[in-house]
């Protein structure tokens, strides 16, 4: 990923921000692994789709790890980044960080992903991601 801040987090700005609500966990109050997947999706299909220019379908988690517990009333933000582009599939780089007790301000890394998304046309077929600086002029 890229450069880190004092605090231990990404530089740039988070993809998402979330906070899981008790339906979101078990009755001990440790969120389901599921639901982090699914908002790890999310936000690596961000990205993918502003550099795709358009729709994009996920075709692979690449890697996936859970690297501390998270918690109902952890503040999740989602940091994602294109790390490599194809001729039609985007692969992201998702690095998740609780914020919790936010009195003390503890913030904790408790995901890491990589995830394969793949750019479609209207049809839902596989299309070719255009050049930079297509994307870069029109926008």
């Amino acid at each position: 990923m890229t450069e880190q801040i004092s605090n231990g987090l990404p530089a740039h700005m988070p993809t998402l921000r979330v906070m899981p609500m008790p339906a979101d966990a078990n009755v001990h109050g440790d969120v389901f692994g599921g639901w982090i997947m699914s908002q790890v999706d999310i936000a690596g299909a961000i990205p993918a789709a502003r550099r795709a220019n358009g729709r994009v379908a996920t075709i692979a988690v690449n890697s996936f790890l859970f690297k501390q517990p998270v918690f109902v009333g952890d503040l999740l933000s989602f940091y994602a980044e294109v790390v490599k582009v194809g001729n039609t599939s985007i692969t992201v780089s998702v690095e998740v960080y609780a914020e919790r007790n936010r009195l003390q301000a503890s913030t904790v890394k408790v995901t890491e992903a990589t995830l394969t998304y793949v750019a479609t046309g209207d049809d839902r077929k596989p299309r070719q991601i255009p050049p930079l600086e297509d994307i870069t002029r029109v926008n």
